[in-house]
């Protein structure tokens, strides 16, 4: 398959190119877009075609989970078995921004989607992109690092377009994303840990939940 390239403002984004990269969402594609946490790879998660599809756009082990992008609180507290208190801490201090949850995965999250793991990663983007798609879609998305597994996170679109040309539908290129990437922190178990530390540092983190 071709791949597609649109340029857009990356905080001003115009509703021709949301909607043409909605509609591609909504047929199971695999869009690739800038966030406030380089570029990413976003899909429909309850599509298990278009699942498969990113898994295999980056060659990634289907025991990884993909995280996945929400609105808001709600939103979470509708795709978690549960919401153990940390969570709200982390989320009303660092949330919208790069920061990633993971919590225990509600039935209604697709096995698939957590690579069979039972836990789920969230986050809630400052990102005019991603909101944008968030509300004309009305559902998550999952958004995971733009790259093939093993190399570096893609920081322009055209770099997602040399790197993932033919292994993704859409690219929306919003020109330069800088920074280090998301954090990712486990508040699946008694005692929390960092899996990723990114823009957050980890020592805000543990300030936050001492």
């Amino acid at each position: 398959m071709a791949t597609d390239l649109i340029e857009i403002d990356p905080d001003r984004p115009s509703p021709e190119a949301i909607d043409k990269a909605a509609a591609a969402i909504r047929r199971g594609a695999v869009v690739a877009i800038p966030t406030d946490a380089l570029y990413s790879l976003v899909a429909d998660p309850f599509n298990l075609h278009a699942v498969g599809r990113v898994f295999l756009a980056k060659g990634r082990e289907f025991h990884r989970s993909l995280p996945l992008l929400i609105p808001d609180l709600l939103a979470a507290e509708d795709l978690a078995k549960e919401i153990p208190p940390r969570f709200y801490v982390l989320a009303r201090r660092f949330w919208p921004g790069p920061l990633t949850i993971i919590v225990p995965a509600s039935a209604k999250v697709p096995l698939k989607v957590t690579g069979n793991t039972g836990r789920l990663a969230l986050r809630q983007a400052r990102s005019a992109v991603a909101n944008a798609l968030l509300e004309r879609l009305g559902q998550p998305l999952i958004a995971t690092s733009a790259n093939l597994s093993g190399q570096p996170t893609c920081r322009s679109g055209i770099e997602v377009f040399g790197m993932m040309d033919s292994r993704v539908d859409l690219v929306l290129d919003g020109g330069l994303c800088t920074g280090p990437g998301s954090t990712t922190v486990d508040i699946t178990e008694p005692c929390w840990q960092i899996i990723r530390e990114g823009a957050i540092p980890a020592k805000e983190v543990a300030e936050i939940l001492a």
